[in-house]
């Protein structure tokens, strides 16, 4: 037994140098190593006017689908606007109109948002155990552990956070005590230092949260999601862009349709600085995610096909797989790259020191193969790799002068006249500095949001990640002089069962504002495709009624947290004709449904409350019919194919903008519904399927 325990001792103490560097390599408190295993969030959706930044940039620019984000970046929206980040399988962040999102943080297990203004949805249908997401405020930081929705509203001193769908969340405000925001629950937080909170029954879904869930369950029937790795994003795109095949050599591949003659993979997009990542592929197609950051690119039987290989546990991002090619001295004056075929390996020109330049199979479960020929080893001489196979093709190796490249599209740039002999590959990044230009994608200038949506500060658990300067800003660059976040200390938090779901009418420690209604919905946005409208929300019905005295009359102008409608009891309202998207089954968390006999206003976009009844001895009869006000029906869109590759993006509904007119009066016939004695004003009979008119609740 001796010599064994010996010979097991010496084995563990060659291997605990190992061990130990293995350890430092993953070490969570080192946030710089840890950052390049990590896959950068998605900016999935872009829809109307949004605006992306990058620290070190000249001015904000024209937000592009597909551009990775990285901790200290900005994506904002004007009025129409709409955009989407995925932060995981299923896991996406939206914003509406006129919303500002900043990513503070990205870890392993945590990543860290803050919003400032605007709606912003959390539609988290998956969320790995142990993995926290965090939401700041200028109210209060949100940490979030468990799937669900979550819709936050920012407007000035206040923020609305709702849950829905058994989601779970925890509010940490300025000055105030930590409490549990439970299923189904909105708390409504008022005041930035001495934080006053309230808590309430979440309102029913408006038109943009029908949006989200819609367009959410419409990316989880992805069918490419059976070639892929669930690590993988993009996969829905794959599916409207192209079509799969199976050949005996690469197994099942993926062929992009509609593809203009003479087109290569890495030709049509834009490289961007990243200060994780370093030069990073922007695909211009919408379907350029997956196959310019995993698999292979083939030329089979004269067309390009995307081959991800067989399936492996967490593939792992890169910025790009390709091999650049230099000019004739010193890389020369132009700088060249082609798309990786088949089992060939990536030469990093990123990451830790001894990973960065050595040759690399990360993520390929597929044969390797140096110079067109398999070889079994991993560990193979970069200087020995001079043979591309893709390189043979056609037109594959994408050439640009220097002074081109990293500086906005390369649409118009690439050199035609170039003899792809005389380059050679240089196994390392271009030898280009980064320059603010680099930053972004796009060339075009974009929105930059209101001062004071940039110069608010949040409440957060923990400070934002400074991040590696990506490029040197220039004397024009403009910073974001938004103060350091107020940190707090996350403490055991407390149910809100102290607080009533519903405070007495009157002694609300916060009181919303009052708006009134709107009599005509918003012009509707720009045209697209009915194939990319994604489950997208028909109009929704408007309440109108006469305002109560001293109430001014206004549109949906207010923020989303203002959605309270005054009606006075002698008003009733009736509801006009919308269309509604198709669902195998409603949300859980909806409050009040349509039957088909007597059809009653969901009124989407506001929450309609009167006081509780008081309790009676017997049945009240039911009153005397009331008059209606019917709002003019929606105006219905229609829809035109596009025949482009485009990206035809789907949209969500408009915020903010109003259009009164005078509404039609209409007198029903219908009688009230009736209420039994004790039943709620604001609640649907179970065994009814109804619900009573809307009346008119005082001040909170």
């Amino acid at each position: 037994m001796r010599p064994r325990r010996t010979m097991a001792l010496l084995l563990l103490l060659s291997l605990l140098p190992g061990l130990v560097s293995t350890a430092r390599a993953a070490d969570p408190a080192d946030p710089d190593r840890t950052a390049y295993d990590l896959t950068p969030p998605r900016l999935s959706l872009t829809d109307g006017q949004v605006s992306f930044w990058r620290p070190g940039a000249d001015d904000w620019t024209t937000a592009m689908v597909n551009t990775p984000l990285a901790p200290g970046d900005e994506v904002s929206t004007s009025s129409p606007g709409n955009l989407e980040i995925q932060i995981g399988q299923y896991s996406f962040v939206r914003g509406w109109a006129n919303t500002q999102i900043g990513l503070e943080n990205q870890e392993p297990n945590f990543i860290q948002f803050k919003v400032t203004d605007g709606s912003a949805a959390f539609d988290l249908r998956r969320l790995e155990p142990g993995r926290t997401v965090e939401v700041d405020t200028p109210n209060s930081a949100f940490t979030i552990t468990q799937p669900g929705y979550y819709r936050v509203d920012v407007t000035g001193d206040r923020t609305s956070f709702i849950t829905r769908r058994a989601g779970r969340a925890t509010a940490i405000p300025a000055g105030a005590d930590p409490v549990v925001i439970t299923p189904s629950e909105e708390v409504v937080i008022d005041g930035v230092n001495a934080a006053k909170v309230a808590s309430f029954v979440a309102p029913p879904l408006d038109e943009w949260d029908q949006w989200n869930y819609g367009r959410t369950d419409r990316l989880q029937d992805a069918v490419s999601g059976r070639y892929l790795a669930p690590e993988i994003y993009g996969e829905s795109d794959l599916d409207r862009y192209g079509t799969w095949r199976v050949v005996p050599t690469y197994g099942s591949i993926w062929v992009p349709t509609a593809l203009p003659s003479g087109w290569t993979p890495y030709n049509s997009g834009s490289w961007i600085r990243d200060p994780y990542y370093g030069w990073t592929w922007v695909d211009s197609a919408p379907w350029g995610w997956a196959p310019y950051h995993y698999g292979r690119w083939v030329f089979a039987d004269g067309f390009w096909a995307w081959a991800p290989g067989p399936l492996v546990t967490r593939p792992p991002y890169s910025p790009a797989l390709v091999a650049f090619f230099g000019g004739p001295v010193g890389g020369g004056p132009l700088v060249g790259w082609v798309a990786l075929g088949w089992g060939e390996p990536v030469v990093p020109w990123w990451g830790r020191p001894g990973f960065v330049h050595e040759p690399s199979w990360r993520g390929w479960g597929g044969p390797h193969v140096v110079n067109n020929v398999v070889v079994t080893n991993t560990v193979v001489n970069v200087q020995n790799i001079n043979v591309y196979r893709n390189a043979d093709v056609k037109n594959a190796v994408v050439v640009v002068n220097e002074n081109r490249f990293g500086h906005g599209p390369i649409t118009g740039a690439r050199e035609q006249r170039v003899d792809d002999r005389s380059l050679r590959p240089i196994h390392e990044a271009p030898p280009v500095a980064a320059t603010p230009a680099s930053l972004a994608p796009a060339a075009t200038r974009g929105v930059r949001p209101p001062t004071a949506s940039l110069d608010r500060s949040v409440v957060a658990t923990r400070p934002p990640r400074v991040v590696p300067a990506a490029a040197e800003p220039s004397g024009g660059a403009q910073r974001i002089s938004a103060p350091a976040p107020r940190i707090v200390t996350p403490a055991p938090a407390r149910e809100t069962s102290s607080v009533a779901p519903r405070p007495p009418f009157g002694q609300s420690s916060i009181e919303r504002p009052v708006t009134t209604v709107r009599t005509q919905p918003p012009p509707p946005p720009r045209g697209q495709s009915p194939r990319d409208s994604i489950q997208r929300p028909a109009r929704a019905p408007q309440v109108t009624g006469t305002a109560a005295p001293g109430t001014e009359a206004a549109g949906r102008a207010a923020p989303p947290s203002s959605r309270r409608v005054e009606a006075p009891p002698t008003t009733a309202t009736a509801p006009a004709t919308s269309e509604t998207p198709a669902r195998t089954t409603p949300p859980p968390s909806r409050q009040m449904e349509t039957p088909s006999a007597a059809p009653t206003p969901p009124s989407p976009s506001r929450r309609i409350e009167s006081p509780p009844p008081a309790t009676a001895t017997a049945p009240t009869p039911p009153a005397a019919p009331a008059p209606r006000v019917t709002p003019p029906a929606p105006s219905r869109r229609v829809e035109g194919t596009q025949p482009t590759t485009t990206s035809p993006q789907p949209q969500a509904p408009p915020r903010r903008v109003t259009q009164p007119q005078a509404a039609h009066q209409e007198v029903s016939t219908q009688p009230p519904a009736r209420r039994l004695p004790g039943e709620p004003a604001n609640r649907l009979s179970p065994n009814r399927g109804e619900a009573p008119p809307p009346q008119q609740r005082p001040d909170r």
